[in-house]
């Protein structure tokens, strides 16, 4: 086996009959140094003396997972979330980098002194890769520039109410004000799309009925909004990242903006993509989330559109909260579905339903998030990648058990299902950090924390 031209030492052979590479899923052996992919290599390729050979079989290799949209809650709200225990659940879900949302941790990250303030509190506590994204709010458009010069990998902005007092939404006039700024240096804002007039003529009914609460939060008002920022986006050429897209009415018009030209992403989320209405039980908020999980021919909508490649990235908005806070009332109970650890095999499982590949889930969960945020390093297992992977039984199943989650608040919408996918190990930069579930450092062996604090302009 040839060492990387002029490069360190192979000291790690990965080999599976079922690499999942750009090119497609196929036996090798994935060849390691100082870290990174020396080479992808023939299965049966002989390996260096001095380098350690893990052959996992049957069980299928594929690049880490790259989940953009977290909130970890910290400082500030870390009895909801925490860095040490969301990047554990993660690494255990088969996820080796996130990116953490500016929202719900105190003080938001707004300014250069709230981020600094948060990287300080994550920077002993990371298991995995963890970014950062700023925040656009109304009166801070100042301070957009030096947070993108800090290393943000963009801002995320509201167009409705965020459910924190600390992170207000942007009217239009606010938003337009924002995303000027952050085109002026080719910035990513990245929005949650609900528009509040639509929100607020919508009925209000508090109780434990989901259809009511679906009925609080209609299709037409993540319509208007996303036809704002297309109309946006277009006249400033400016990029713009939908979030957890939910309603399937609005994807003609994004596939047309995309078509068009326009600087479009979008995303959606494992719990849109597997949990329909009609099977939401009265009273069992561990389901809410805004936008809503809607109804089985919307989801299938969505499907359709990630086969067609409008929608590019499949990522967690992991929202976790206290269990006090999923009060039975819908309109009252906290908006977030926990799912870090869960989002690779629930995804899985839906998609070989549909037809869908491994290769087709680690585009959308691996490939897809990596380029929106710019990490060229991360997202896909080729030469010169970071050696970052998750091991999956495809085949094997399990049933969620929250006791056996790592999030702090062991709520899940998931909670009795049989998934199929089970992770046997993830990986960073080469070094094992999870086995069978569990962190390398929980009783088995030392600590293996080897998330690194990452930053847009050092990627």
């Amino acid at each position: 086996m040839p060492e990387a031209p002029d490069g360190p030492e192979v000291s790690l052979v990965l080999r599976s009959t079922r690499v999942i590479t750009p090119e497609g899923v196929r036996a090798a052996s994935v060849a390691v140094a100082d870290g990174r992919i020396a080479a992808v290599l023939p299965y049966g390729a002989g390996v260096p003396a001095a380098a350690r050979l893990v052959d996992v079989g049957d069980d299928a290799l594929l690049p880490g997972l790259v989940d953009t949209h977290v909130h970890v809650n910290d400082p500030g709200r870390t009895e909801w979330e925490g860095f040490a225990s969301a990047t554990r659940a993660a690494a255990a879900g088969g996820i080796t980098t996130l990116v953490d949302m500016p929202l719900n941790s105190l003080p938001p990250t707004t300014t250069v002194g709230s981020l600094r303030v948060k990287q300080e509190v994550a920077r002993e506590q990371a298991y995995i890769d963890t970014g950062f994204w700023g925040g656009a709010v109304p009166g801070n458009a100042r301070e957009l520039r030096p947070l993108h010069e800090a290393g943000v990998f963009g801002f995320k902005c509201f167009l409705s109410p965020s459910g924190v007092e600390e992170f207000p939404e942007l009217d239009p006039a606010a938003l337009e004000t924002a995303l000027t700024e952050i085109a002026s240096f080719d910035g990513l804002l990245i929005v949650h799309a609900e528009d509040p007039g639509h929100l607020a003529a919508a009925p209000q009914q508090h109780g434990p009925r989901y259809a009511d609460f679906l009925a609080s939060r209609p299709r037409a008002a993540e319509n208007e909004a996303i036809a704002l920022l297309i109309a946006l986006a277009r006249r400033l050429r400016a990029r713009v990242h939908v979030l957890h897209l939910s309603s399937g009415d609005a994807l003609p018009m994004i596939a047309a903006a995309q078509r068009e030209g326009v600087r479009l992403s979008v995303e959606t989320c494992p719990h849109f993509l597997t949990l329909t209405a009609e099977e939401v039980p009265d009273g069992a908020t561990e389901f809410k989330c805004c936008p809503p999980i809607r109804e089985q021919a919307n989801q299938d909508a969505l499907w359709q559109a990630l086969a067609d490649g409008v929608i590019e990235s499949v990522v967690s908005d992991h929202s976790p909260c206290t269990t006090d806070l999923k009060t039975p009332d819908f309109l009252d109970a906290w908006g977030g579905i926990s799912s870090l650890q869960l989002g690779l095999p629930a995804v899985w499982t839906a998609a070989r339903a549909r037809g869908h590949s491994l290769a087709d889930v680690a585009r959308w969960m691996s490939t897809g998030p990596a380029r929106l945020a710019g990490l060229t390093g991360k997202g896909a297992i080729e030469a010169g990648r970071d050696a970052d992977f998750a091991v999956l039984a495809p085949e094997e199943t399990f049933t969620v058990d929250p006791a056996a989650l790592h999030h702090r608040n062991r709520v899940t919408a998931y909670a009795g299902r049989t998934l199929h996918g089970v992770v046997r190990s993830s990986w960073q930069r080469g070094r094992q950090i999870t086995d069978d579930g569990c962190t390398t450092d929980d009783g088995r062996t030392t600590d293996h924390r080897t998330g690194r604090l990452i930053e847009r302009n050092a990627v």
